[in-house]
């Protein structure tokens, strides 16, 4: 997020908006339970690394990973059925769970946060954002939670 004056009220909040109306590069990872978990606050011409920030993901969501996601980063991408990418967090993947689960659709979940290369796909897909949930139904690409859509993918596997 980018926060600045005068729309700085999350800088000033958290604590990071500086007098001239400008945030401090500032990370915080905050859990599904509104909880921070990681705070870097440093120089504004100084990125961190990306690798550090997914290691701090990683140590946070690790405790909540459903035992069905793919976990391995390496591991080669999914294909053939239904494969749900998402992430632990994500409202819009537990609602999508839920929405399959409903409607009695299999399909396999693979957490990005878990698995970088399936991140880099979903990137791909989504024109460089990692939206989740994306859907990869025997080739054919969702990106987010769009019931119409994937009704008239489903068609002939929605009971």
């Amino acid at each position: 997020m980018s926060d600045f004056w005068p729309h700085g009220k999350v800088g000033e909040l958290y604590g990071v908006l500086r007098p001239d109306g400008y945030t401090e590069r500032a990370i915080f990872i905050i859990d599904g339970e509104g909880i921070i978990r990681y705070i870097d606050i440093h120089e504004i011409d100084n990125q961190p690394s990306n690798d550090v920030l997914f290691a701090e993901i990683q140590k946070i969501s690790s405790g909540t990973v459903s035992a069905r996601t793919e976990k391995d980063g390496n591991q080669e991408l999914l294909h053939g059925g239904v494969v749900m990418y998402c992430t632990s967090w994500c409202p819009d993947c537990r609602r999508a769970r839920q929405w399959l689960k409903d409607n009695q659709i299999p399909y396999r979940e693979v957490d990005i946060t878990q698995n970088r290369a399936a991140a880099a796909q979903v990137r791909k897909w989504a024109n460089g954002f990692e939206t989740t949930p994306t859907f990869d139904i025997d080739g054919t690409i969702i990106v987010d939670f769009k019931i119409d859509k994937l009704k008239e993918v489903l068609a002939n596997k929605i009971k």
